[in-house]
């Protein structure tokens, strides 16, 4: 389904179940992950939370799940890549369309992308791929890095 998700998913940058409770705790862990795996610059964290503030990326959708795509500039990025969260019970980040709705969000994908033109192109590739609520189920339910992977496939 979506080959070029799976090839810039980090599987060091996915936190299945994770217990944060908030999208501060949330972001600040995956920003982490990708920091420690070598994807972004020590700036990144902050500069996504500054960005999220500014720029909401809550995604209301169809199923009994909501997820966030965050992200930030191109300058904190070192190469392209992905980390993922499951939520075991939601977090509030403020609606992309209506930013003064929030919204329970229980799936983060926060990319990191070195180019301007690629975060459009992988922001609407990921919001496609979250339509389908069957792949939203099934990464909700992820037990492994695996299941993730046969998620988007």
């Amino acid at each position: 389904m979506s080959e070029r998700i799976l090839n810039l998913l980090e599987p060091r940058a996915v936190r299945l179940h994770s217990q944060a409770q908030d999208k501060t705790e949330v972001l600040t862990e995956l920003g982490n992950l990708l920091f420690q795996t070598g994807y972004v610059r020590e700036s990144f964290v902050e500069a996504a939370l500054q960005r999220e503030s500014q720029m909401p990326t809550g995604l209301p959708l169809e199923g009994k799940y909501n997820a966030a795509i965050p992200h930030t500039e191109c300058e904190h990025v070192l190469k392209p890549g992905l980390a993922l969260a499951t939520l075991t019970k939601p977090v509030i980040f403020q609606n992309m369309i209506q930013p003064e709705e929030g919204v329970p969000v229980q799936l983060v994908i926060l990319m990191a992308l070195d180019q301007p033109k690629s975060q459009v192109e992988m922001l609407q590739e990921i919001a496609g791929v979250l339509q389908n609520a069957l792949v939203i189920e099934k990464l909700m339910e992820a037990r492994d890095f695996q299941d993730i992977q046969k998620a988007f496939t």
